[in-house]
């Protein structure tokens, strides 16, 4: 397999460095990387959870060279947002710290979303599929339950699983890709 790109190396670096144990996996990133490049001019990119920065790495990386792409990410903790704002990022990076469900509210609407946090998934999942452009995409990841999840994570993990393959207002596709991702599209408004 292909090395990481240098941004997403450095990202994973630092993530294995801080002791921040939930990166992006390898082939969730590059499934990701796979839907940056389709972008087209102007589109807008919103991750739920930057973490330490790898899954915005695979985001970024994939758009080089060009810069007619956004990209904000939200991160909730100010320690872990710290950590991916060491990462040196092409100006269409927007890192912000904050409560995503607050700001989903203020950010507008996006072509590609990837919701990898609590906020925006597990509580507030309506908000951000409403956040979707017409025809936008949605990507869901940690969709595998795994072996030491309590009960309560296992049934918030389902009512996810739950709601993006039966909303009417989504075409939704189960990919077994690393942690086990939910790949949506938005029918149009």
């Amino acid at each position: 397999m292909d090395a990481a790109p240098a941004l997403v190396t450095a990202a994973t670096e630092r993530a294995r460095s801080a002791g921040f144990p939930l990166s992006c996996v390898p082939a969730v990133g590059r499934l990701l990387a796979v839907l940056a490049v389709h972008l087209p001019p102007n589109d807008r990119v919103l991750e739920l959870g930057t973490g330490a920065g790898v899954g915005t790495a695979w985001i970024a990386s994939a758009l080089l060279p060009r810069t007619d792409v956004t990209v904000t990410t939200v991160e909730f903790d100010p320690q872990t947002a710290a950590v991916a704002a060491q990462n040196d990022w092409p100006a269409y990076v927007d890192l912000r710290t904050g409560d995503a469900l607050d700001l989903l509210n203020r950010l507008g609407s996006f072509d590609l979303i990837f919701a990898d946090a609590p906020a925006g998934k597990w509580d507030g999942l309506d908000r951000t599929i409403a956040a979707l452009n017409p025809h936008g995409l949605l990507v869901v990841d940690d969709m595998t339950p795994m072996a030491d999840w309590t009960n309560e994570q296992r049934t918030r993990q389902d009512g996810v699983r739950r709601t993006l393959l039966t909303d009417p207002r989504l075409v939704s596709v189960e990919i077994d890709q690393g942690s086990g991702v939910i790949l949506s599209t938005s029918r149009g408004k």
